[in-house]
């Protein structure tokens, strides 16, 4: 039991130094849900060869995304076996919890929520199951191998069993579902990952004065006459102040990203390889009008999340608000990152023109728009910004 308390202690001293601060020393209520998925969170057990965790690729020290350095440049992720990486640009876990269960619509007719650019995962409980057994991922081979690591580890064979009852050991699944539940558990309880506390939060509450530019940016964002952000990225569509808007109606859109040729060829795929997004979720059934669609990320701390668009095509924030422009104004014609004409759109037959409809900017709002964003940064990542 002395050897569990120390070991606990020190996991401890490493997950809740990385995210919250609280005391490190044991608990007086012991190890919650939350916190055991915590220390899920930050296990390398989790992979097949031990060399990356949950935080590899969602590092909380820098807004829950992947900052390690690798030969793709960021863009995607580095598994667990160095030579493969993913497709997709790691997203944010932060503010994930509202994303609702995937689902579809009858009113609007449309796939709404989910977790992953395109919903494959219902809700953070399926999320928080699928990348340790990714081959581009985590790696495991099975849940079985991952089921026998945790119940040889003394601190997770005397946890599980106190959260899920000594018949959580009877089968394969049961570990599984009860690893899952506790990663998601953390999610849903660690104020961390949703704290609402960035300038444009205070302020809503009088506690935060909006620069004249931040003002500007605010006040076109909301326009639906002058932009068409709020279209996509406005949760409570009836309400331009509320205290939890996440900025992101969970819905999902073609919105011409183009290919990443870079990620392409650094990744050994076919030149005419696309990623269809949504059509490859197993529920939407082949439906081919899915093609190329990819769900609304937040937009909170997007000025801190570089890579953007779900293939990391982009490196800053103002070149996506650019190509988002050159839909409505003709002078956008080139990618100020490459000065070279924008890459043509990774699939056209589904893209969205009627949400990408909107008046030509000027740089001068696209610089309000830009500061704008920037004050939806939480306060912990502000030290993150550009100046």
């Amino acid at each position: 039991m002395k050897k569990l308390v120390i070991l606990l202690i020190n996991i401890l001293s490493f997950s809740t130094h990385a995210l919250e601060k609280e005391p490190r020393t044991m608990p007086p209520k012991g190890i919650d849900k939350a916190l055991l998925g915590q220390i899920l969170f930050f296990d390398n057990q989790l992979s097949f060869h031990g060399t990356q965790n949950c935080a590899s690729c969602h590092s909380p020290d820098h807004a829950f995304i992947d900052i390690r350095e690798n030969s793709a440049n960021k863009m995607v992720s580095q598994g667990d076996d160095p030579h493969l990486f993913g497709n997709r640009n790691s997203p944010t876990m932060l503010y994930a919890k509202f994303s609702p269960d995937f689902h579809f619509d009858p009113k609007s007719q449309q796939y709404i929520g989910g977790q992953f650019w395109d919903g494959r995962a219902k809700n953070l409980q399926e999320q928080a199951g699928k990348p340790p057994l990714d081959p581009l991922e985590m790696g495991m081979p099975d849940k079985l191998t991952l089921a026998k690591r945790l119940w040889q580890t003394p601190m997770y064979a005397s946890l599980f069993t106190q959260h899920y009852g000594k018949s959580v050991w009877q089968d394969v699944e049961s570990v599984y579902t009860a690893m899952e539940d506790a990663l998601a558990v953390f999610q849903q309880q660690k104020r961390l990952l949703s704290p609402f506390d960035s300038n444009y939060d205070k302020a809503l509450k009088g506690e935060y004065t909006f620069t004249p530019l931040e003002a500007q940016g605010k006040a076109l964002f909301f326009d639906r006459n002058k932009t068409n952000c709020t279209t996509c990225h406005q949760l409570h569509s009836d309400d331009n102040n509320h205290p939890q808007e996440t900025f992101s109606n969970y819905h999902y859109y073609n919105i011409g990203t183009p290919k990443n040729m870079a990620l392409i060829a650094h990744n050994q795929l076919a030149d005419d390889f696309v990623d269809l997004g949504l059509f490859h979720n197993p529920v939407v059934n082949h439906d081919v009008a899915q093609k190329g669609k990819f769900k609304v990320p937040t937009l909170r701390n997007v000025a801190v999340t570089a890579p953007y668009m779900h293939n990391g095509v982009f490196k800053e924030l103002r070149t996506v608000l650019l190509y988002l422009d050159s839909f409505n104004n003709p002078q956008r014609n080139y990618n100020p990152e490459t000065n070279q004409p924008w890459i043509a759109p990774e699939y056209t037959a589904t893209i969205a023109h009627d949400k990408l409809t909107g008046n030509p900017l000027s740089d001068q709002e696209i610089d309000a728009l830009e500061a704008f964003l920037k004050t939806l940064t939480d306060k912990r990542y502000q030290p993150l910004l550009k100046p």
